[in-house]
């Protein structure tokens, strides 16, 4: 698999421009775990030309814990990664960006995957992306994504025994009470704020704005609405730069779903509208303004296969600690007009703007798996004309709960949905489950402080 020489050439341009001198290739693993090499700028430059700019397949089913899953036969030997072969890795040209903060001058750019004879490695999480992506320009539609990234700043933590603790602002002490769109809150932290934004314009991340979210030390991040691959890209990177940023500061960036007791979770809320394709006509509303049938197929489909899906929003166990009630976390998806307790939430709009909001997604999140799962449910729900419930006026959280309570439920709800298996891909399907199965056989080894806390004496 090669490079086209125009796409080519305009790397090579914009490297001699910019004087980078390394370059960092980025392979992103299934927990969005940037995997990747780090290669001289001429160096990579030959590699396009030649070809040879590899890396070994089995990286992109790395478990957290390090390990590697057996994967399932399927009777294809090209499914199968445990022969571990080499992958060749293909730049995307419009990815190439700016690394800040480098003595050297360097820069990143996002890699596909593809084997020596040139087809895609299914399992990437661009690839089932791009897949589902594939799947809309099909039909001459064009998804629009705007992510919301919420991340917690705390204490260095280097005992994982030890509870993360809010970190000391401006004034010399920590937050601790819940402190939503507070501005004197959100200066506490001005100088490492001023570097992020500082950092992600050198990056030339499309973000829009920075607020304090409800918990200590909490804040979000929104991006401007754009290409869905585009933004998955800018969100993986701008992860990376927060928690580069917040270590030169003295603390930590998480985005772990819930890294704290007692305070909220963090989110990935998505918001997702329907263009045609070389138009700017929204497809989800009418020319007289109201829904389209299509915008509320997509609803429906998003209320009966995410919950189906859950794994690939709600990745790991601490995940489904974060979907609770009482932490302004969906239990369901219902849907509902500016209803914030909904998992789907239909902000107020014209027709130009009608959109959806996913707010089942947590910050630890791969953010191409999320917004692939939940344009794959929207498409399954036009595919099939499926019609939503009615859109709820009161409190979703008084209504009964339609996701699952643990990843292992999800992991046994997923393998058994046909219909996501055959939009994402049977051979992604089944690594991730074998990834997400290695990590909770390792979770449940563990045995926990609190189960020292109260039983170690008591039972």
């Amino acid at each position: 698999m090669t490079l086209d020489p125009a796409r080519y050439q305009k790397l090579e341009a914009w490297i001699r421009e910019k004087g980078v001198q390394e370059i960092e290739l980025m392979l992103p693993d299934m927990n969005g775990i940037i995997r990747g090499k780090v290669v001289p700028a001429n160096r990579f430059l030959r590699g396009l030309e030649q070809a040879n700019l590899r890396i070994a397949s089995s990286i992109m089913i790395v478990t957290m814990t390090g390990g590697y899953p057996e994967i399932a036969e399927s009777g294809n030997p090209d499914d199968d990664l445990d022969l571990d072969p080499d992958s060749v890795l293909v730049p995307d040209p419009d990815t190439i960006r700016v690394a800040p903060g480098y003595r050297t001058p360097t820069a990143t750019v996002m890699t596909d995957a593809y084997t020596h004879e040139g087809d895609p490695i299914p399992v990437a999480p661009r690839q089932v992306l791009r897949r589902v992506l594939d799947l809309y320009a099909a039909r001459g539609w064009q998804p629009v994504v705007a992510p919301e990234v919420e991340f917690f700043l705390t204490s260095k933590n280097i005992d994982p025994d030890l509870p993360l603790e809010t970190p000391a602002g401006r004034s010399g002490r920590a937050d601790t009470v819940s402190q939503p769109y507070g501005i004197e809150a959100l200066n506490e932290y001005e100088d490492l704020i001023e570097q992020i934004y500082e950092y992600c314009d050198i990056a030339e991340l499309d973000i829009e704005t920075m607020i304090h979210e409800a918990g200590a030390a909490q804040l979000e991040i929104n991006f401007n609405h754009g290409d869905a691959m585009s933004l998955a890209d800018q969100t993986l990177v701008f992860k990376r730069i927060t928690r580069q940023v917040a270590l030169a500061n003295g603390v930590y960036a998480t985005f772990m779903a819930k890294p704290m007791d007692r305070q909220p979770g963090s989110a990935f809320h998505i918001h997702q509208s329907m263009l045609e394709a070389g138009t700017e006509r929204n497809l989800f509303a009418t020319d007289g303004g109201t829904d389209s049938k299509m915008f509320r197929s997509f609803i429906a489909g998003l209320q009966k296969y995410l919950p189906e899906c859950t794994p690939l929003f709600a990745p790991n166990v601490n995940s489904f600690r974060r979907m609770r009630p009482q932490f302004s976390a969906p239990i369901n998806t219902q849907w509902g007009r500016d209803n914030r307790t909904c998992g789907l939430r239909v902000p107020v709009s014209d027709a130009r703007n009608r959109r959806v909001e996913n707010r089942l997604p947590g910050a630890d999140a791969n953010p191409y798996l999320a917004i692939a799962a939940s344009l794959a449910c929207g498409y399954l729900g036009i595919q099939q004309g499926l019609e939503p419930t009615a859109p709820l006026t009161g409190s979703a959280y008084k209504l009964p709960r339609s996701l699952p309570r643990t990843l292992d439920d999800a992991l046994d709800r997923f393998k058994g949905c046909d219909a996501i298996r055959e939009v994402l891909g049977d051979t992604f399907c089944r690594a991730f489950t074998a990834v997400k199965e290695h990590e909770l056989d390792a979770y449940e080894g563990v045995v926990s402080a609190w189960e020292r806390e109260h039983l170690l004496l008591k039972v």
